[in-house]
């Protein structure tokens, strides 16, 4: 199954990306955790830029079975986060790892495991298996979101003593 987006929930639409989400994505940027690796955050430039982000959601590809699916408010369209399937080298490659993020103002209310259910339902019906995730020990609430979804931890950790050890994660569809 391709080209199935947007996907949607009671109060959710997970669609592809516009050039308008670079605001709310650089959001997601400034308000990491700082135990996240320095890459994955603004650097001492201010990097990246609104403008560094608008160039990489038009030189994306629009996701058929993989990518980042931007998180919005069906009734508002507000841009929450983003929910979707990517490619981890550190896992068998035909199984993607589900990933996540949201804005702090919409923590804990129950958006991430509602767009990470949507997402498992359109894998489940795309022909996968099995999916994985990868989460930092510390991240509490992903782990929270995760078992719920009914994923489960396995033998497999990548020890990282200045992020935080990589916990990996999987669920079969």
């Amino acid at each position: 199954m391709r080209n199935t987006f947007p996907l949607e929930t009671d109060r959710l639409l997970l669609r592809p990306w516009r050039t308008s989400d670079a605001v709310a994505h650089r959001e997601m940027w400034v308000e990491r955790d700082p135990r996240v690796p320095a890459h994955r955050r603004i650097d001492a430039d201010g990097r990246p830029t609104v403008e560094d982000i608008e160039g990489w959601i038009r030189s994306t590809p629009q996701p058929e079975n993989l990518g980042l699916l931007v998180m919005e408010l069906r009734n508002s369209g507000d841009v929450l986060g983003y929910c979707g399937l990517i490619t981890n080298h550190l896992v068998p490659e035909d199984e993607p790892e589900l990933a996540y993020e949201l804005l702090r103002r919409a923590w804990g209310q129950g958006y991430a495991t509602e767009a990470a259910q949507a997402v498992l339902d359109w894998a489940r019906a795309s022909g996968y298996h099995r999916l994985w995730s990868t989460v930092r020990a510390w991240n509490d609430a992903s782990l929270r979101v995760l078992a719920k979804l009914g994923f489960v931890t396995t033998d497999r950790v990548e020890p990282d003593e200045v992020h935080g050890d990589s916990l990996f994660l999987t669920k079969q569809l």
